[in-house]
């Protein structure tokens, strides 16, 4: 039993899929992202169980992200690729970390800085960060002027994966743009389009290294694949106590808007996790939960910090009690629901359930 809403990250889960992925992509380097607080799984352990199962790379959104990690003694080299107007990549240079840059004006103020080596970011077609194709000349003559002050180490981009066509497209592309820098005498030693989704199912995206983000963490990012096909273990187990249990009579309902009422006499369960730790507001009547050996359904609208679980009609041989704990989701192969699932129940994907986790909850490793 536990008394405490938790979070448990199983680190040799971690270890496992980075040894999985690296023999799916190889001979190409792999990189981790742990971005967001490691999709919810937490970034300081998260990236301490990437390094020690020796990944090459580190992703992460924004030199916040790097210093901490930095700061908490992850060595590993650090990509950081998103970087608000006016950064002077000071912070870079400090903590050794490899800004991936966009424009012409965060190069410009790389070589100030004295960042050593960038990577330089093309938009392919995804139309978010990264220079667009018409400015990748004046972009690439830029970083030819500068070698000596900044060196060019990458070039990366980022599928949409909206079709095979599609991502074809777009690699054909980058390889364009590649080819312009080579042509004026800049070729980067590494060359990285591929994330999760591509990098698991097209070879031809792989290049020089795949970032890896979701399949890190035991997550399936492919349709109609678990992660137990691809050979990958859920590192993240949500579970809540049993704080209250009451009985309702048939008719009576539950929470905000009493939009659930029991259609006959049963039992309730009431667990301490609600949308103020990102559990989605719409999971209510929608989700389940393993709670006493059973997969049991969330009833009425979930609360700021509670939901209700039905446990159905009194039954001597189905006893739930005070301080039991329930499984939100966890590991398929252990009869949990999934991450999986509960994206499916509340009409979005695996990504957000895990990243909306909030960072008050309590974490364990092990």
């Amino acid at each position: 039993m536990t008394q405490e809403v938790r979070v448990a990250v199983d680190t040799g889960a971690l270890r496992h899929n980075v040894e999985v992925l690296r023999r799916v992509v190889h001979p190409a380097r792999v990189m981790t992202v742990v971005k967001a607080n490691a999709y919810g799984h937490g970034a300081v352990e998260s990236a301490r169980a990437f390094e020690e199962a020796g990944v090459d790379w580190i992703g992460v959104v924004d030199l916040d992200e790097a210093v901490a990690l930095r700061r908490a003694g992850i060595s590993v080299p650090i990509l950081a690729w998103l970087h608000a107007p006016g950064e002077t990549f000071q912070r870079a240079v400090q903590f050794d970390v490899t800004p991936a840059i966009s424009d012409l004006a965060q190069l410009g103020a790389c070589a100030r800085a004295g960042v050593p080596v960038v990577h330089l970011c093309l938009d392919t077609g995804l139309s978010r960060n990264g220079a667009v194709e018409s400015e990748w000349a004046e972009f690439f003559d830029r970083a030819r002027s500068l070698r000596g002050a900044v060196e060019v180490g990458g070039v990366m981009s980022h599928l949409s994966n909206t079709s095979p066509a599609e991502d074809a497209h777009q690699l054909a592309a980058f390889l364009r743009g590649v080819r312009m820098l080579a042509d004026r005498g800049i070729t980067a030693p590494l060359q990285h389009i591929a994330a999760s989704a591509s990098g698991q199912s097209s070879s031809d995206a792989r290049l020089g290294m795949v970032r890896f983000g979701l399949s890190a963490y035991g997550l399936s990012p492919l349709a109609g694949r678990t992660p137990a096909d691809l050979g990958l273990r859920p590192a993240l187990t949500l579970t809540a106590p049993v704080i209250g249990l009451k009985r309702v009579l048939a008719g009576e309902g539950t929470s905000y808007g009493l939009t659930w009422r029991a259609e006959r006499d049963t039992r309730l369960a009431l667990l301490p996790v609600g949308y103020a730790d990102g559990i989605e507001r719409i999971a209510g009547n929608r989700a389940r939960v393993l709670l006493g050996g059973r997969l049991r359904p969330v009833v009425g609208r979930i609360a700021m910090n509670a939901l209700t679980v039905d446990l159905g009609p009194d039954d001597p041989t189905d006893a739930v009690a005070l301080g039991d704990e329930a499984v939100l989701f966890g590991d398929a192969e252990k009869g949990h629901p999934t991450v999986a699932d509960w994206a499916e129940a509340t009409g979005t994907i695996d990504y957000e359930v895990v990243a909306r986790l909030s960072a008050r909850l309590p974490r364990s490793y092990r």
